[in-house]
């Protein structure tokens, strides 16, 4: 009787390890399959929106060519003019387009917003799960934590370019994105 608690307790455990291991794969692909179903109410609960809208901000912000003194009106007088009327803050990143169902969907597929081949409505057959199982991409665990997880995807036909997912832990097994880090020719 003691060697079968003892039994039932390991297998508790290992299928709980499992299962906390597996909830941030398992968010990615709720969020893959929300926002492919145009699914607004599960994509919200699966995104922290603010957070997602701040981490594209800083990466799509163009950096200001760098010089050395501003003009004066002494030396550079169409300078210091051409200064004092532009605006003073840079225009706001365009991190509209990434936050879309559209954009939202095809940055899970590893793509850029707009550049993603149309997703399929209609049931794929057992022969099409199985070439997009061998065939790809697959999102990967690039770094797996107790309270953070990133989880990357290759662009298919071009493996070089990794988009990588940050989901953080909110509850025992409720993951949320919060981050979106682009590959670095497309910031």
């Amino acid at each position: 009787m003691r060697f079968d608690l003892f039994k039932i307790f390991l297998v508790s455990v290992l299928a709980f390890a499992l299962a906390f291991a597996a909830a941030p794969w398992l968010a990615f692909r709720a969020l893959q399959d929300a926002t492919a179903a145009e699914d607004i109410q599960a994509t919200a609960d699966l995104v922290d929106f603010p957070a997602v809208r701040k981490s594209l901000s800083s990466q799509l912000v163009p950096q200001p060519p760098v010089s050395a003194e501003a003009p004066s009106i002494w030396t550079d007088p169409l300078g210091a003019l051409r200064k004092a009327i532009e605006p003073m803050a840079p225009p706001p990143p365009k991190v509209d387009r990434y936050l879309t169902l559209q954009g939202l969907s095809a940055l899970s597929r590893g793509y850029r917003p707009g550049e993603a081949p149309a997703v399929a409505r209609v049931k794929p057959t057992f022969s099409d799960r199985v070439e997009k199982v061998i065939n790809g991409p697959h999102p990967t665990y690039a770094y797996f934590g107790v309270d953070r997880t990133r989880i990357a995807i290759k662009r298919a036909g071009q493996p070089e370019k990794v988009t990588t997912f940050t989901f953080e832990r909110r509850a025992l097994f409720t993951w949320k994105l919060t981050h979106i880090q682009l590959p670095p020719d497309e910031r």
